[in-house]
Order: C-alpha cells, then sequence, then structure tokens
C-alpha cells in the first residue's frame, strides 16, 4: 500500500474550510501530506484536529478564489509558509445558485463562474507553476466537477452550475497534455449528491434523491475523499486527463 502513500509530500485545497474541501485535506493528511487550504470562510474545529489527529503539518488562508489578486496573495503567502512545496493541488472552492435559467441574470452567472471557472483554473496555473518551480517528481492537480457535467440535475435549478462543471471536466484533458513535459499529472473527480452545508438548505431534496441513487443514500463527504487520495498518489502514477465519477450509482441508473 506504500504507493497511496504521501507521506513527505504538500497540498493545498481550496474551499477546504468544510464540506468536501475539508474531507479531501483530511484524506490527504491521513495519507501523510502536510495539508494547507485557501477559503474565504474560517475552518470548522474539525480542521484543527487534523495536525494533531495524523502528525501533519496544516496552515489556513483567506483567500478568495475568484479574485485574481487575493489568489496570487494566498500562494505567495502559502510558497513563503511551505518553502515553495508543493505537490498535489485540488481546486475544490465552488458556489451554487438556485435560480430558473430564465431568471439567471449576467452578474450572478459572471459571479459563479468566476469562482467555479476561472477560480480553478487559475488556481491550477498557480499550482503548475509552484510544482515547476521546486522540481516536484509527484506533482498531481486533481479538479473537482460533478455530475452535474453529465447530466441535468431534475431537482434543482442549476442550469448555470451544470454549465460551470462541464468546463471543470472539459478543461482537464487539455492541461493535462500541456502539463505532461513538467511530470505533472491533471484529473478530476465528480462527485454525485452529496450530503454538505450547500445541499443542507434543500432538506427534502436530499430525501428525494435516494430514488435517484442506484444504492438509495446520499454520500457523505468521507465518502469522496478516497479518489482524491488516490488520484493524489503514485497508485494512479498511469492516469492523466481522466474523470472518476463517485456518485453511488446515479449516472448509470
Amino acid at each position: 500500500m506504500s504507493r497511496f502513500s504521501l507521506k513527505g509530500r504538500t497540498a493545498l485545497v481550496t474551499g477546504g474550510a468544510r464540506g468536501c474541501g475539508l474531507a479531501f485535506a483530511e484524506g490527504l493528511a491521513e495519507a501523510g501530506a502536510d495539508v494547507a487550504i485557501f477559503d474565504i470562510i474560517p475552518p470548522v474545529e474539525e480542521f484543527f484536529q487534523i495536525e494533531k489527529k495524523y502528525g501533519v503539518r496544516t496552515a489556513h488562508y483567506h483567500v478568495d478564489v475568484s479574485n485574481p489578486e487575493s489568489l496570487k496573495e494566498g500562494f505567495a503567502k502559502f510558497s513563503k509558509d511551505f518553502n515553495n512545496a508543493l505537490d498535489i493541488c485540488v481546486p475544490c472552492a465552488g458556489i451554487n445558485r438556485h435560480i430558473t435559467f430564465l431568471e439567471f441574470t449576467y452578474e450572478e452567472h459572471q459571479n459563479l463562474l468566476a469562482t467555479n471557472v476561472m477560480g480553478a483554473y487559475f488556481t491550477a496555473q498557480h499550482a503548475a507553476k509552484q510544482m515547476i518551480a521546486n522540481g516536484t517528481k509527484h506533482g498531481s492537480i486533481v479538479m473537482v466537477a460533478s455530475i452535474a457535467s453529465y447530466m441535468a440535475i431534475r431537482s434543482q435549478l442549476s442550469s448555470a452550475y451544470c454549465g460551470s462543471k462541464g468546463a471543470v471536466r472539459a478543461m482537464v484533458p487539455a492541461i493535462a497534455k500541456e502539463l505532461v513535459p513538467h511530470g505533472i499529472r491533471v484529473n478530476s473527480i465528480s462527485p454525485g449528491y452529496v450530503n454538505t452545508e450547500m445541499t443542507k438548505c434543500f432538506p427534502d431534496l436530499l430525501e428525494s434523491w435516494k430514488d435517484e441513487i442506484m444504492n438509495r443514500r446520499v454520500a457523505e463527504p468521507d465518502d469522496i475523499r478516497g479518489a482524491c487520495v488516490f488520484l493524489a498518489s503514485d497508485a494512479s502514477s498511469y492516469m492523466t486527463g481522466q474523470d472518476i465519477r463517485v456518485d453511488g450509482g446515479v449516472t448509470v441508473w
């Protein structure tokens, strides 16, 4: 199982203060990586337990990935604090808006794309530059797409969100191709329905989703993190440009 070990490596997770981002951060730490997170909200208590629980180094930074200057400054602080170390990056920060297609405004759509698409793209770019500069031999960028990139979400108003996650999944092979010469792999995860702070706002949907899921239960964030650890580790060293669906069978049901 040594190929799954991340001991001695450094990871960065955006949107890591809670939900799936926090689960990814904890999974990477459990595998041995030092972990930093970017978020616009303070981390929940569980984040502060990671360092002691797994014997790794952690740090958190207030960063808005939709703001180019905030993202640049965040990477500068992170790079200084961790001596330019970076082996793994998980651009997970994302937002959704429950608005009908006919009512969505340009400004609201632009804000969503600024986080979900531009934020993810330029987080990956900053990460790749830092990995290249430090000469890592284990570079892995794990983008976070969604089943919304494969299908319409029948129970939500998510036309803009579906488009944004489709963009994330579509950019992965092209970025992967360009980073092959630098030894950096780029893949994505497409989670299905997950019980997070974002979805808790719709308790009726959480119950109705069970009928759409092959294994009849909504995922918890911890159900998703194994795929992230796999893609971050040498166990997936022959994978790049790929997407892994972790959806309980929704997209094939």
